[in-house]
């Protein structure tokens, strides 16, 4: 179901950029001015928009009943940039991490460490396409929420971004949660409120509900 969650998204999403391009081919600010053939096109993609967007809130609907009272999701959303749908995602995604032994096979399942084309006399990295890639999905997007909503991670992605560039930097935020993940998973243990030895001064409020501790 989360996949399907995932196609609509990415048809909304669709929808968007083809009322977007109506407008710019006619260099108009809204659909209303738009001539009556690219504005009946483009009610049409409105509608399909908000049609999508019901069966999105139905299937989030549907899994925050099955998946957020439980104590590995209550763990999770208290991660910097899980929310209650990626906490899913990652949950449904991960099945067991009792499957990976040590956090670097996690990693590399997760496709947050990049593959290797090596030579005779080289070694050059390269995007891997070994793993699982809606974790690596799930994980980009909390890097990016986490480099927004926290202080000191934003500092810490700056600081990368400096040295390393901006795709490097968030793909070692996106690792670093991974890490944080699994130990919490494994460790069956609330986070610590740490990221890359940093004290975090902000903490998320309970919410939907996120509980101060887990069930047992």
């Amino acid at each position: 179901m989360l996949r399907a969650r995932l196609v609509l998204v990415s048809r909304v999403l669709r929808c968007q950029r083809s009322i977007g391009a109506l407008l710019e081919k006619d260099n108009v600010p809204t659909p209303a001015e738009l001539p009556a053939l690219p504005r009946l096109q483009a009610a049409l993609h409105a509608e399909q928009h908000a049609l999508l967007k019901t069966q999105i809130r139905r299937l989030e609907h549907e899994l925050r009943d099955r998946v957020l009272p439980t104590p590995e999701a209550q763990r999770l959303v208290w991660i910097p940039g899980i929310g209650a749908m990626v906490a899913y995602l990652l949950l449904l995604e991960i099945d067991d991490i009792g499957r990976f032994p040590t956090v670097r096979q996690f990693h590399s399942y997760c496709r947050l460490v990049p593959g290797a084309n090596d030579s005779a006399a080289s070694r050059r990295h390269k995007r891997s396409r070994d793993g699982n890639r809606y974790l690596k999905l799930a994980f980009h997007h909390a890097a990016v929420r986490a480099v927004q909503y926290v202080p000191e991670i934003r500092a810490e992605s700056q600081r990368l971004v400096r040295r390393k560039g901006k795709a490097i930097a968030r793909a070692l935020i996106a690792k670093e949660l991974g890490s944080i993940v699994y130990h919490v998973l494994t460790r069956q243990e609330a986070f610590n409120g740490r990221f890359r030895g940093l004290q975090l001064t902000r903490a998320k409020s309970r919410r939907w509900p996120r509980l101060a501790s887990p069930p047992a």
